[in-house]
């Protein structure tokens, strides 16, 4: 007999209620709600990690890979007319970039207000083919283009017309590549929400280049920060909540432990990596108590995450990125 994978993967449908094996955990308390999506046959289920209020999944009952295309958008909003007072959003559909499961359709949504939706607008625009869409960028670590209208259809278009500027731009000058030997590298992380009758959408600007010096990517945090995370950045990460590894819950105890006692732990086996960081915490905070340590180590590593957001834009923060952010921002308006 042929070789079978059942479920094919931890998104699919059949793992509701699945028993589990070696290889595949156990959903027996797993029930999925039946959604239509644009027509088509969709699941609804709350995320076993519930990493913020109502954390869920949206999936296709199809095991169909991930694609963001100009479908999407009007699935996003099809999502959204049932829980219009959830957000909903799509990862990456490409790797390094997207931080999920990429063989399996999927979105996730929830009932929660990350920061970047509070975000401000940066600098508006107008999209002389969309009149009814409200255009702009948004001031936030990474590169965010915001639509905004009550037509929902001249919202989708308006995004799918970024969507494949986007895929095919090229940037030397900002070290942004569409494609190296025939490898794509540009896709977006979409989210959706709604205000009332207006539907808006955000369009986070991603690249998955690599080089030899940043095989994980040059769009990806750099590896100063790798002690603190290291991972791929995804769609909860782009809209700003730090998703951390678990090592660091009793490593923050330890130094905290160590920065009271201003202790060296460049030779700590566990703590090693987080030497020359500890040494900078200690030095710009002499105020450093038993009360306030705790408080200071995680504004710092708010800071950290702050700097991988950074390196995860793919036009910077300086004057030089948000040029080059303007000339792509040209090209939009000029399509």
């Amino acid at each position: 007999m042929p070789k079978a994978a059942y479920p094919a993967c931890q998104l699919c449908v059949e793992n509701t209620g699945f028993h589990g094996t070696l290889t595949h955990p156990a959903r027996q308390n797993l029930r999925p709600v039946p959604m239509k999506v644009a027509g088509g046959d969709w699941s609804f289920q709350y995320s076993p990690y519930g990493y913020y209020n109502e954390h869920c999944i949206v999936f296709n009952n199809r095991h169909i890979p991930m694609v963001i295309d100009a479908a999407v958008f009007e699935k996003l909003f099809g999502v959204l007319d049932t829980l219009p007072h959830y957000f909903v959003g799509s990862n990456a559909d490409l790797p390094i970039v997207g931080g999920s499961i990429l063989s399996h359709e999927h979105f996730q949504g929830g009932r929660y207000t990350f920061a970047m939706e509070t975000a401000p607008a940066e600098k508006t625009f107008d999209l002389p083919k969309f009149p009814n869409v409200k255009a702009c960028t948004v001031k936030w670590p990474m590169s965010v283009i915001r639509l905004r209208s009550e037509d929902r259809v001249q919202l989708a278009a308006a995004c799918d017309s970024i969507l494949k500027l986007w895929r095919g731009y090229s940037d030397p000058d900002a070290g942004i590549f569409a494609e190296t030997d025939g490898v794509p590298h540009n896709t977006i992380t979409p989210i959706a929400r709604r205000h009332g009758n207006e539907f808006e959408c955000d369009l986070v600007l991603r690249n998955n280049i690599t080089s030899e010096d940043r095989p994980l990517g040059i769009f990806h945090p750099n590896p100063s920060l790798h002690h603190i995370k290291k991972e791929n950045i995804g769609l909860i990460e782009v809209m700003g909540l730090a998703v951390l590894p678990a090592r660091l819950a009793p490593e923050l105890e330890l130094l905290e432990k160590a920065m009271l006692g201003k202790t060296d732990i460049s030779g700590d086996e566990k703590l090693g990596c987080h030497s020359e960081w500890l040494k900078d915490v200690i030095q710009r905070h002499p105020e450093a108590n038993a009360e306030n340590a705790d408080a200071i180590l995680k504004k710092e590593i708010g800071a950290v995450f702050e700097q991988v957001l950074l390196d995860a834009g793919v036009y910077k923060r300086d004057n030089a990125g948000q040029a080059a952010f303007g000339r792509f921002i040209g090209e939009a308006v000029r399509r």
